[in-house]
This record gives structure tokens, sequence and C-alpha cells, in this order.
């Protein structure tokens, strides 16, 4: 089987940052990587659950709503895929740092945490959400368009 493109990527040299991870037609998915790959800090289960809550329901009711397409935990806990269509980079970058803000200040119920709305209700953490947002967040206040691109040799196999 040919090896996808996320595999591809070294994960040694790659950082807490937000990448382009590919583009299909005229859907672009974003690497929203909160968590220095292989790095012994990972998002733990409730945190990972509950940013994902808020960061779908934030973006999902803003301005760039309409090209939101996907906001998704990875696998080995340390980001998220964010999937737009029509969103420019430098919107995308802001629409993300803006959902991590108010990650970081949310207080209340986190939305869809009832048995009726969600698969494991029980399983949110607000505490460590919290803070596992902050390094990408303050990252992402200088983060320019150019800094979405992975570096060449990240490719490399």
């Amino acid at each position: 089987m040919e090896k996808i493109k996320s595999f591809q990527i070294d994960h040694t040299k790659l950082g807490i940052g937000m990448y382009v991870s590919r583009v299909d037609g005229d859907i672009v998915t974003y690497d929203v990587r909160m968590c220095k790959p292989n790095g012994g800090k990972y998002l733990s289960d409730g945190s990972m659950h509950t940013i994902e809550h808020l960061f779908a329901t934030y973006a999902r009711n803003s301005a760039l709503s309409q090209g939101v397409v996907y906001v998704g935990p990875m696998g080995c806990r340390t980001g998220f895929y964010f999937l737009t269509r029509g969103i420019s980079g430098a919107d995308a970058i802001a629409l993300v740092r803006d959902s991590l803000g108010f990650i970081h200040t949310y207080e209340g119920r986190i939305p869809g945490d009832t048995e009726a709305e969600c698969g494991n209700y029980r399983d949110h953490d607000l505490p460590a959400a919290r803070l596992d947002v902050l390094p990408l967040f303050h990252i992402l206040q200088d983060y320019t368009e150019e800094m979405l691109q992975y570096d060449w040799h990240f490719s490399q196999v």
C-alpha cells in the first residue's frame, strides 16, 4: 500500500504549530499540532474530548462557519485536524487562534455533554483543556500564512 502523506512527515522535526497537511480540491486539511510529537506529553482523553467539543462549537458558530468542514482529534493525541473550504490561510489561523482563546477562558457546561448528545459524555476535562490550548494559542499570535507550510525536509522519507 502507498504510505499516506501524514505518515511521510518527519515527526522528529515537527513542533507545536499549525500546518497545511494536504489540499484535496477545495478542501484544505490543517494539522493543528498542540503537543510535540513523541515529546512525552500528550493530550489526555478528557482534555482532547473537551477541546473537540469547544473547538467545533466555536468554529461552527463563527463568521466563517460556512467554510468549516470538520474538526477532529488525531489518534496520537498531539493535536487536531481542521478541514476548511473557501477560508484563506490567514483566516484559518485567526479562527484556530480565536477558538483556542475561547477554550482557555471558557467556563460553564461543555456543549453536547449529555448522554443523548455524546457517545462518551462523562469523559471531559475542562481544566486540562484550558491549559492544553495555551502553547499553541501563544505560538499563533504572530503566525503568518508562510508558516503554515511544512519545511521541505519534513516531506523527505
